[in-house]
């Protein structure tokens, strides 16, 4: 049947709303945000504020022990995206939760100077190693944090050598690795100067006598 002279046109009814994850863009998850902040390995992108260092070996003063010596730490190693794992006590080994506080000082380590095969040999290394050492006993002296890097790296086969040790580690990360911030310098260093002062102000007092 025509259409009345003059009368309105039928209203068509609204279009249907797109099905739900087609209109709108979800918002990434933290994960997926990590994932794309490093999803250039190889650039080795460091975030300090949030203790990210991909591909490093870090380091953090203990209280009183290092306050004697301050070569002496607690340290672990990072992922290829920067999450810590570390030897944190008798078969315990934390992850992205550093024991002894947040890190004062990392070694950044080249990952084309690993020696292992497979697709992924610098994670796989560092799960390997947190995962035998969640089964061992802390030893300070024999069997401590620097062990269970050494391990890591010994199954990476980083720079071609299966012989590192805390001893190793201990001189290499002193002599190459930068502190995070002059505020963590001051912090690992200022309480052996202050007590270095006091001992050599109470013999002078002895020797003055």
């Amino acid at each position: 049947m025509a259409e009345a002279e003059g009368s309105s046109p039928l209203l068509l009814p609204p279009p249907l709303p797109p099905p739900p994850g087609m209109a709108e863009v979800e918002a990434p998850t933290a994960a997926e945000t990590d994932k794309k902040q490093f999803s250039c390995a190889g650039s080795g992108v460091m975030d300090v504020e949030r203790s990210r260092f991909p591909y490093c070996v870090v380091w953090t003063p203990i209280p009183v022990l290092t306050w004697f010596f301050p070569i002496i730490g607690h340290m672990g190693i990072c992922t290829s995206t920067g999450v810590i794992r570390d030897f944190a006590g008798p078969y315990f080994v934390s992850e992205d939760n550093m024991a002894f506080g947040k890190p004062a000082k990392y070694w950044k380590l080249d990952p084309a100077q690993v020696y292992a095969s497979g697709p992924n040999a610098w994670d796989t290394a560092v799960h390997d190693a947190s995962e035998e050492y969640k089964h061992r006993m802390h030893s300070l002296c024999c069997d401590n944090c620097h062990s269970h890097v050494a391990l890591a790296l010994n199954l990476m086969r980083y720079n071609n050598s299966t012989n590192w040790n805390m001893v190793t580690l201990c001189f290499f990360c002193l002599l190459y690795g930068k502190y995070v911030s002059i505020g963590a310098f001051v912090k690992t260093w200022l309480p052996f100067v202050l007590l270095l002062g006091v001992i050599l102000s109470v013999s002078l007092v002895f020797n003055l006598r």
